[in-house]
């Protein structure tokens, strides 16, 4: 082992001690998971989770995660950790989603909630601080959701973001900071960043347009005229359009400091963190959620990334295209199964045809 290769492992060890990590969930202990996670009992219908790694997966045991296992259920599940504040520091939140089942309509976002979170009435009115993640439903709608919660009421990211939407596993990640600022990751590249307050309507804005302020009587802003030059035809007729040339644009209208502005430097935090949960709707059923990750170490969560989704993720889509190639093998054959069926059938008629032609040929000599 080279000087390089012992620095580099040094700080990568350095930096695993550094981070933080609130939650981790991987399924790697087999059915031991429902004790760590807790099925909602608001409505008696709710569909089931199973374990497994799906159709096609990269790895076996590794690829194990939270399915959906009924279509057109709604889904209640969470599970809680020790309580924290993200307040002074990063708050990253990830986890990998599959819709292998190739989604029409349904939900594969996460949800995090306060400490103080009745689990067994967790619903769809419970109040979460942070919703995130792919919503899919028909041609319109392929978007990830990034609702912040601020005094109480959920706010919607204002810039749209496309989901995946291939049916391969994919890696999700929000990361909150400090300074006001985001970023949201999808297989650990970034896909949209920003500030908090820009992005969100959480405060009004900084500055108005100034009430007292009054466009002036010889603002033209009208941008085109009726040319006076043009001369009306026998037939039907509307003038043709001209540049305006006493057009000085849009009025801007002068903006002053809002009064009901304040600022808020503490949008990005939240107090008690403690529970992570699933609710959605599924059309249908199939989608795997797996590889959760609460931390403060942004370059943890995408190490962490990196040694799950990024492992496996090349062996699955090998894995499906294989298993695509076979059963594509498997439909000619039965289709040249069913055109020879046919086709013997179409011979033993034809045979029976003549037969019965032969035997009404042999009956007429016979009459004669």
């Amino acid at each position: 082992m080279g000087p390089l290769t012992r620095a580099l492992l040094f700080w990568a060890a350095l930096s695993a001690a550094r981070a933080v990590v609130y939650f981790r969930e991987q399924f790697m202990d087999g059915v031991k998971w429902q004790d760590r996670w807790m099925n909602s009992q608001y409505k008696s219908d709710y569909g089931k989770f199973r374990l497994t790694a799906g159709k096609f997966y990269g790895d076996a045991v590794r690829d194990k995660g939270l399915q959906t296992s009924e279509n057109s259920k709604f889904y209640a599940i969470s599970s809680r950790f020790k309580p924290f504040s993200n307040k002074g520091r990063s708050l990253v939140i990830q986890y990998t989603v599959k819709h292998e089942q190739k989604i029409d309509c349904g939900g594969g976002y996460i949800k995090i909630f306060s400490s103080n979170l009745d689990q067994k009435n967790m619903s769809g009115n419970s109040q979460y601080y942070i919703m995130f993640g792919p919503d899919i439903c028909g041609s319109e709608t392929k978007k990830v959701h990034v609702i912040l919660n601020y005094k109480s009421k959920p706010h919607p990211m204002k810039k749209r973001i496309r989901c995946k939407v291939d049916g391969f596993t994919h890696l999700y990640t929000l990361i909150l900071r400090p300074d006001q600022t985001y970023e949201v990751k999808i297989d650990n590249e970034i896909i949209e960043s920003g500030n908090l307050e820009d992005d969100w309507n959480f405060l009004p804005p900084r500055k108005i347009n100034d009430p007292t302020a009054k466009k002036p009587k010889d603002w033209d802003d009208v941008p085109q005229i009726d040319d006076p030059n043009d001369v009306k035809p026998e037939g039907e007729w509307k003038p043709r359009k001209i540049d305006n040339p006493n057009y000085k644009g849009v009025w801007p209208c002068p903006q002053i400091e809002n009064p009901d502005y304040s600022p808020d430097f503490n949008i990005y935090s939240y107090e008690n963190i403690s529970i992570i949960g699933l609710d959605l709707w599924q059309v249908r059923a199939g989608t795997i959620f797996d590889n959760f990750l609460i931390t403060d170490d942004e370059q943890y969560a995408e190490d962490f990334g990196d040694d799950t989704w990024g492992e496996t993720k090349d062996p699955e889509e090998k894995m499906n295209i294989k298993q695509t190639e076979e059963e594509k093998k498997r439909e000619r054959a039965k289709e040249e199964k069913r055109f020879r069926a046919r086709f013997n059938r179409k011979v033993e008629k034809q045979k029976e045809s003549g037969k019965a032609k032969l035997n009404r040929i042999t009956v007429k000599k016979e009459e004669l």
